[in-house]
C-alpha cells in the first residue's frame, strides 16, 4: 500500500506537461477506479455488516456472597471510636489545663514581685531607727519616770453583769429603726 503511493507520487511530479500546465486533478480519483475495477464496493460491504444484529456477549463477573458482619467486629469498632473520642476529651483537657497553668504562672510572678516589694516595705516600717526618726520629727519623746504607772493585778480578774430589762417592742422597733437611718446616712457619706 506504501509502495502504490509512492508510485503515484512519483508519477504525478515526473508527468510531462500536454501542452496545459494547469493540474489535473481528477487523476488520483481515476486510478483508484482502475486499480478497484472488478471489486464490488466498499460502502456496500460495511452497510451488509452494519445490518447484521451485533451479539455483545456479557462479561461474566464473579461476584462473591455477602458477607455477615459480626457482632465482635462491631463491638471492636464501637469501642475504638469511644477511646478516640476518649482521647479528645482528654487532649482538650489538657489543653485547657496547660492554658489555666500558664495563667497561674503569670499570676505567681506578679504576685512575687509585688510580695517583695511590700516585704522590703514592711522592713522600712519596723526599722527602729526610721520610727525613732519619724517619732522625733513628730515631736514624741521618751517617757520620765514620774509618768510611767503600774498596775497591780493581784486580786484577779472579775467581772459584775447587772440585768437589764426587757425593751419593750415599740423602744425596739424605734432602735432598729434609728440604726437603719443611721447605716443609711453612713453608705452615703
Amino acid at each position: 500500500m506504501a509502495a502504490t503511493a509512492r508510485e503515484l507520487q512519483y508519477r504525478q511530479s515526473g508527468r510531462a506537461v500536454d501542452g496545459s500546465l494547469a493540474r489535473d486533478l481528477d487523476w488520483a480519483v481515476r486510478e483508484r477506479e482502475l486499480r478497484h475495477a472488478g471489486e464490488a464496493p466498499r460502502h456496500q460491504e460495511q452497510e451488509q455488516v452494519r445490518q447484521q444484529p451485533k451479539v455483545h456477549a456479557a462479561p461474566k463477573v464473579l461476584v462473591r456472597e455477602r458477607q455477615q458482619v459480626s457482632l465482635f467486629s462491631l463491638l471492636g469498632f464501637a469501642a475504638v471510636a469511644g477511646l478516640a473520642v476518649l482521647v479528645l476529651m482528654s487532649y482538650i483537657q489538657l489543653t485547657a489545663l496547660a492554658s489555666d497553668t500558664v495563667a497561674l504562672k503569670k499570676q505567681l510572678s506578679t504576685l512575687e514581685t509585688e510580695h517583695a516589694a511590700l516585704t522590703a516595705q514592711y522592713e522600712q516600717m519596723f526599722d527602729l531607727t526610721t520610727v525613732r526618726e519619724a517619732a522625733e520629727a513628730a515631736g514624741m519623746t521618751k517617757p520620765s519616770t514620774s509618768q510611767i504607772c503600774y498596775l497591780d493585778m493581784a486580786g484577779g480578774d472579775t467581772a459584775i453583769v447587772y440585768q437589764q430589762e426587757e425593751p419593750s417592742v415599740l423602744s425596739s422597733v424605734l432602735t432598729s429603726l434609728n440604726h437603719g437611718v443611721y447605716a443609711v446616712v453612713e453608705y452615703f457619706k
